[in-house]
């Protein structure tokens, strides 16, 4: 195996590209050395992006937004202020992913490229209608986080892309967004459903909405008719009576020992309620 440590996007992505062998980057770290150890993937090369600069800080952007490196660890996210301020369900996902010690370690585009359906971050990040800054053999490309993941464990990267940024637009006045997620245990534990809203207000009628799910199909899903559910409305109890409905109807899940269909299909309602409620009170709304 080669480990290589490249101080920049471009470098890392042709050694990337280069290789005919298996390639993985490290950022975190806190699912890759787990599966290489496990010997469940042995790869030829592991390209290290910790030294890149352009992945290792969270900066405001001229437009209000926020770009977070690929290399930030979860704890920096958590602590920066502006940040939790502007897009608190983002930073609720990013700290729920492992323990206090994972913190200091595990990225956002770690969690969002390993792809998994559970995933904490990735339905948040749909809320919030974020996206990936891609650079690539061919240049720098941007993608909506929900074109990423491809399937469990795979992506829509192509050969010698990777992530070097997470990109979060500004947060329009009166706005609020949420995450929730039910696990049997309260840390170290990985979702049975996940799920986000990010809304807008006027007058205390919300004019925008978002809301995704987690844990509940092959990826992290939108569902735009639970959008279309609480838009116009004040969150009365029809509105999220037909949100709830609309999430329960867009799930696709499996039976395994986390869950059952049917467990998580009665689950996504409840915890996409709950999320609207939060997202709903931290926008100013009042029901």
């Amino acid at each position: 195996m080669r480990y290589e440590a490249p101080t920049t996007s471009s470098e890392a992505a042709a050694l990337l590209a280069a290789e005919t062998g298996e390639a993985f980057v490290l950022a975190g770290g806190t699912d890759l050395l787990v599966r290489m150890k496990n010997l469940m993937v042995e790869p030829e090369l592991v390209v290290d992006v910790k030294r890149i600069d352009a992945m290792r800080s969270i900066e405001a952007t001229t437009d209000g937004g926020f770009r977070i490196g690929a290399a930030v660890p979860g704890i920096e996210v958590g602590e920066h202020e502006a940040l939790g301020r502007a897009w608190p369900g983002v930073v609720e996902a990013v700290q729920l992913i492992g323990s206090d010690q994972i913190q200091g370690r595990c990225t956002i585009a770690g969690n969002v490229c390993n792809a998994s359906p559970a995933a904490d971050t990735t339905p948040a990040l749909i809320a919030a209608d974020a996206q990936v800054e891609i650079v690539g053999p061919k240049g720098r490309r941007t993608l909506p986080v929900a074109s990423v993941a491809t399937g469990p464990g795979k992506t829509s990267l192509a050969k010698g892309e990777l992530v070097e940024a997470i990109l979060l637009p500004p947060r329009p006045a009166h706005s609020g967004d949420a995450y929730l997620r039910f696990t049997p245990r309260t840390e170290m534990d990985i979702a049975v459903v996940g799920a986000a809203v990010s809304l807008t207000l006027k007058d205390g009628v919300i004019t925008a909405a978002r809301v995704a799910l987690g844990a509940i199909a092959p990826t992290a899903i939108e569902v735009e008719a639970a959008a279309a559910a609480i838009i116009g409305s004040k969150l009365d109890d029809g509105a999220i009576a037909a949100l709830v409905a609309a999430c329960s109807a867009a799930c696709k899940p499996i039976d395994d020992k986390r869950g059952t269909i049917e467990y998580r299909t009665e689950v996504a309602g409840v915890l996409a309620k709950r999320a609207a409620m939060i997202a709903f009170e931290r926008a100013g709304g009042s029901r």
